[in-house]
């Protein structure tokens, strides 16, 4: 009897330690989704203003039609690339980096480009246009950095003793991190 009483205790104390650790989980896990939606809305609002750019843009004449199909396609393709919270794998989230990654460079080409246009620098739309994208760009990296922080402190809650326990018996994976596009630790060459 004292050994069932024993072993009746321990369970209970197992089961206890679970569901905080599950409960605590669950709360990680649905803050890192919901900062995941908080990206992807910075990400719309971005590929919501390039329609109102590249049209503004096109009023300008002789401005390089490459460049302009470029960020259209850009577009297209991020727009086409949905990840969905519970997808959040480091290959799925590398792909959705990606194609946001060459809408980033299509824009700061359109935008560079655009210097060598004085008429369409004074065009008062073009400059409200300008300034709203790189707010976005701003928000995109705030949102981006803030998501780093949730997954950091979940993917430390799960990997952690006796959390790691309990974690891949209820499904909780660690999740990625958004990292820097290759070769963005070096400094870019600005020439005049």
């Amino acid at each position: 009897m004292k050994r069932f009483l024993l072993y009746f205790a321990g369970i209970v104390l197992m089961l206890s330690q679970s569901s905080c650790g599950y409960n605590s989980m669950v709360t990680k896990d649905q803050a890192v989704k919901g900062q995941w939606a908080n990206v992807q809305s910075s990400y719309q609002r971005r590929s919501d203003l390039i329609p109102n750019l590249v049209n503004t843009v096109k009023g300008a004449a002789n401005f390089e039609k490459s460049t302009l199909t470029e960020v259209i396609e850009a577009r297209a393709k991020a727009t086409s690339v949905q990840l969905n919270a519970d997808q959040l794998t480091p290959e799925n989230l590398q792909k959705f980096q990606a194609a946001q990654s060459q809408v980033g460079a299509g824009l700061g080409r359109l935008l560079a480009v655009s210097e060598n246009y004085p008429e369409l620098k004074a065009n008062a739309n073009f400059q409200e246009l300008q300034a709203q994208i790189e707010g976005t760009e701003n928000r995109i990296n705030v949102e981006r950095n803030k998501f780093n922080g949730l997954v950091n402190d979940y993917n430390a809650y799960v990997k952690s003793f006796p959390n790691n326990l309990f974690a891949g018996l209820f499904g909780f994976a660690e999740k990625p991190y958004f990292e820097a596009d290759a070769g963005s630790q070096k400094a870019p060459t600005v020439q005049f």
